[in-house]
């Protein structure tokens, strides 16, 4: 992953973390709590592609898992979020820009429900049978409805950040010289600056050659007169 790329994942996922930790958790609303670190993963693995969305989805995961009040074991989410982020970023365009909100939101949709589910799956492996006492349904429901709530508001925003970031010229030079000049030609500075100087030589030339054209026919006349 480049540096910028890291360093705004690392930013967007530290900043989501903390919202929902001293925010959202504390609202006390009836079943799930509105997962924007599962947003974030989202919008970022969407620009970026499977394999950062898994390494970014593992990241954000990890910081859930330590984050206080932890109750689980640790890695337990940065499983669910890591298959998460490789999947949607599966998903991932060419361009990085998606033409329609249709696709984003089925895939909170799908994201919601997965989550929890492999989140109760895995608790059950390890032990954690909270997810019975609470109602899996009743999770499942009020994590789509909520993230479905919160994403019109943070997955388009945090995709336009990622793509701002991911295009920026200077950071995506990674061979010196020859990549930030080939940068400043593709924007048309260079090529314009290249074109006048390569048509003011050609000009040169050709002035300098009817010169030296018409000397050498003034020399023939003033021969044939004598």
């Amino acid at each position: 992953m480049r540096f910028n790329r890291m360093l705004l994942s690392a930013t967007l996922v530290v900043v989501a973390l903390v919202v929902q930790v001293s925010v959202l958790s504390r609202l006390q609303l009836p079943g799930a709590v509105p997962d924007l670190v599962l947003l974030t993963v989202l919008g970022l693995s969407l620009v970026y592609g499977h394999v950062s969305g898994a390494l970014i989805g593992f990241g954000a995961g990890l910081l859930a898992d330590l984050a206080p009040p932890a109750d689980h074991a640790a890695g337990r989410y940065a499983l669910v979020l890591c298959v998460i982020g490789y999947l949607a970023g599966l998903a991932k365009p060419d361009n990085g820009q998606l033409r329609s909100a249709v696709g984003p939101m089925a895939m909170v949709v799908g994201a919601a429900i997965g989550s929890t589910l492999l989140y109760a799956g895995v608790g059950a492996l390890v032990g954690d049978t909270g997810a019975r006492h609470v109602g899996l349904p009743s999770l499942i429901l009020t994590a789509v409805v909520y993230d479905l709530l919160l994403a019109p508001f943070t997955v388009p925003w945090i995709m336009a950040l990622a793509r701002r970031a991911d295009n920026d010229p200077l950071a995506e030079s990674t061979g010196g010289a020859t990549d930030v000049s080939s940068g400043w030609m593709a924007s048309g500075t260079g090529l314009r600056i290249g074109s006048q100087r390569s048509g003011g030589l050609r000009g040169g030339l050709r002035a300098k050659a009817a010169r030296s054209r018409a000397a050498r026919a003034g020399r023939i006349k003033g021969v044939k007169r004598l």
